[in-house]
């Protein structure tokens, strides 16, 4: 068995394998034309599958990759990107743990590590999730609502390569190739399940963050709302001395005790009254 890995899709070796295996010019302008969705497609004497790697980048943010495999009876090709570290370190892994390999068990490997690959992306979401639930209770602000948004938009971004990717091991363990020995059979099944179960999860991330959404909104909402409820409560209380300063302001004679010397404090008086009245009011009534 014969592995070529070619990590430059435009590298003038593909052309030569193209033309040594009867590769599908199709499928090699796929290699050569990066961010295609997952896909496996079977051809004359050979398969060939575009798997998705998926990393977190420093910012917090998704990052994929194309990962291209052929597969044929005695050789494997495989073209990975220059700048994916994920593609480099499951292809690595594979030569230094399982060096002797048939064909079909090195494709095996292959889409394997990069269905595990998945699971340092759905634990980083977690975690995320987790810090997002308690900091919206603890400290709604404005900057948490895009921080919501980014999350929510990078587990649309993944859900969108698992569901691809299930469709692949889907096809492949219902695929009746012979390039695929049915001993094979059992560990693509456990692929497509272990694919189906990331799903689960990302869904269950999606519930989870929009849970945290309502409750920011929630938060800000009652936030808002006690804010209004301690501006009614100070109108409330200044109205009745708004309304006696504003009555006496008129300098109109005839008024109570416009004449008296004492009118300043018994119209103060009057004032300071009405507002205990209602400070006790409001607090029979539960206002605050």
């Amino acid at each position: 068995m014969e592995w070529h890995d070619i990590r430059d899709p435009q590298d003038r070796r593909l052309g030569e394998l193209a033309t040594r295996y009867h590769l599908h010019p199709l499928h090699i302008e796929d290699c050569r034309h990066r961010n295609q969705s997952a896909k496996v497609e079977e051809s004359r004497g050979y398969l060939f599958a575009v798997l998705k790697t998926v990393e977190v980048t420093d910012d917090g943010s998704i990052t994929n990759g194309d990962l291209d495999v052929f597969l044929g009876r005695d050789f494997v090709i495989t073209v990975e990107e220059a700048n994916s570290p994920a593609a480099q370190r499951v292809l690595d892994e594979i030569r230094k743990a399982a060096p002797d390999l048939r064909a079909d068990q090195l494709f095996y490997r292959i889409a394997d590590g990069v269905v595990d690959c998945y699971l340092p992306v759905l634990d980083h979401f977690t975690e995320v999730i987790d810090e997002l639930e308690g900091e919206v209770l603890d400290n709604p602000v404005p900057a948490m609502l895009a921080r919501i948004f980014e999350t929510k938009r990078s587990l649309i971004q993944l859900r969108r390569v698992l569901v691809n990717t299930r469709d692949v091991a889907g096809h492949l363990q219902r695929s009746e190739s012979d390039l695929m020995h049915r001993d094979l059979w059992p560990f693509l099944r456990d692929i497509y399940d272990h694919v189906a179960r990331n799903l689960d999860v990302v869904e269950m991330q999606r519930e989870l963050l929009s849970g945290s959404l309502d409750i920011y909104l929630s938060s800000v909402a009652n936030r808002t709302n006690q804010v209004v409820k301690v501006l009614t409560i100070l109108g409330t209380i200044a109205l009745p001395a708004l309304v006696i300063s504003s009555f006496y302001g008129m300098n109109i004679k005839g008024l109570p005790w416009i004449e008296s010397p004492h009118a300043t404090g018994i119209v103060s008086g009057i004032m300071i009254a009405t507002t205990i009245v209602l400070l006790v009011l409001l607090k029979i009534f539960h206002w605050f």
